[in-house]
């Protein structure tokens, strides 16, 4: 039986902008204030976690997975 072929970058890129627009049922401007607005979401999650870890609270704020195991 032949492996199955990966998908390319470019693949993956079709891919996924396929599946925005469905969900945002083909709407063209619905998709890409919905991108806008989820990567401004990913910025500030960036931002407070580079806040975060400059500050030395990275260990107390984001405990390991070991930490979490008792």
């Amino acid at each position: 039986m032949s492996e199955p072929v990966p998908m390319t970058d470019n693949d993956r890129y079709e891919r996924a902008c396929s599946q925005a627009i469905a969900m945002c049922d083909g709407n063209l401007r619905s998709t890409i204030k919905a991108l806008i607005m989820a990567n401004e979401y990913l910025e500030t999650e960036l931002e407070a976690l580079q806040a975060t870890v400059s500050a030395g609270d990275a260990r107390r704020e984001f405990p390991s997975a070991r930490d979490k195991v008792a």
